[in-house]
């Protein structure tokens, strides 16, 4: 997506109000007690959503949300079960018991793998920089381990679970020259060679090569029914408090853009609310705008050099999540 294009979209394009039907279904929300997982559970809630589940860091504060959320919709929240499970994206081990939880459910027809960070702070988590951490490896760890129990739910109910993913349109700012190196991750993880101002831009563009790669690797959705549909989606810019700690140049800059082009928190969780209502058209694929727009995908994700890029980093991604989840690839290559 061009400057342009991004320009014309925030300020010209809203996408529209989620009119779907969730009835009798069960979601789980990270990053769900504020800005776009806790608008995102606001729309669920009012299309009947039976049950949500945010992924909360801290416990007060999800608390704090499901108080906001159940004071906020009235008579239609009590038809809705909310719960919230502690999640650290940061911390595998909080990760892996995160998605224990969520098994105990029994039934999830889908996933927004909302949490993320941006941060200018360059520090370390679980072996690897922290917005590297939080937006890549644990994400996906988390969106693995969950792959049971949404093929025990496409099995039980005869649906397409949805496994959607927040990335972001500014993934068109990387081409990541890391990706031909000897160990993509080495290189990103080198302090000295880390653009801070950047790596957000850096870490939606691996989030969506390793989405694809996980769509690829689960196969094509149209071909077996009822199998799980991966997808992703840029909300584009919104007024989420997810910048609200940057600071210098680029968080002067980040402030100007948030003013003049940046949509309300609610018209953002619409493109997440529209991402979980698409079918099987959808997978493996881009939404911009709350549609399925491939053509927003920048040249190098969508060029030779971007499939090769993906493939190289799963391999790595795998490598390394091994060490944490041995059966790791077992749990991505298991035929129902």
């Amino acid at each position: 997506m061009s400057l342009l294009s991004f320009v014309y979209s925030q300020l010209f394009v809203e996408p529209p109000i989620p009119d779907h039907d969730f009835s009798g279904q069960t979601f789980v929300i990270t990053g769900g007690n504020t800005g776009l997982g806790l608008e995102a559970a606001r729309h669920l809630i009012r299309l009947k959503a039976s049950r949500i589940i945010l992924g909360v860091r801290s416990m007060e504060k999800g608390a704090e949300a499901i108080k906001l959320l159940r004071g906020g919709m009235g008579d239609t929240s009590d038809a809705c079960s909310l719960d919230m499970f502690e999640l650290d994206m940061e911390k595998y081990s909080s990760v892996q018991i995160f998605a224990k939880s969520v098994a105990t459910l029994g039934r999830v027809d889908g996933v927004l793998l909302n949490a993320g960070k941006v941060t200018q702070d360059f520090y370390l988590a679980e072996g690897n920089e922290s917005t590297l951490t939080v937006n890549v490896t644990a994400t996906f760890l988390l969106a693995i381990l969950l792959l049971p129990i949404l093929r025990q739910t496409a099995i039980e109910t005869g649906s397409s679970p949805r496994l959607s993913i927040v990335t972001s349109d500014r993934h068109v700012e990387s081409n990541l020259p890391e990706w031909k190196e000897s160990n993509t991750f080495a290189a990103l993880n080198d302090p000295n060679r880390a653009i801070m101002d950047k790596r957000y831009h850096v870490s939606k563009l691996l989030q969506i090569l390793m989405a694809r790669n996980l769509a690829q690797l689960l196969g094509d959705v149209q071909e077996r029914a009822n199998q799980i549909i991966v997808n992703m989606l840029t909300p584009g810019m919104c007024k989420s408090g997810l910048t609200k700690d940057l600071r210098g140049l680029f968080g002067a800059q980040i402030a100007v853009m948030d003013y003049l082009l940046a949509r309300s928190t609610e018209v953002g969780a619409r493109t997440l609310i529209a991402a979980l209502a698409q079918g099987a058209e959808s997978h493996g694929k881009y939404m911009n705008d709350g549609r399925v727009q491939e053509s927003a995908l920048s040249s190098f994700v969508r060029s030779e050099a971007g499939t090769l890029a993906a493939a190289k980093v799963w391999e790595e991604l795998m490598s390394q999540l091994e060490h944490v989840q041995p059966d790791i690839r077992a749990i991505v290559c298991q035929k129902d």
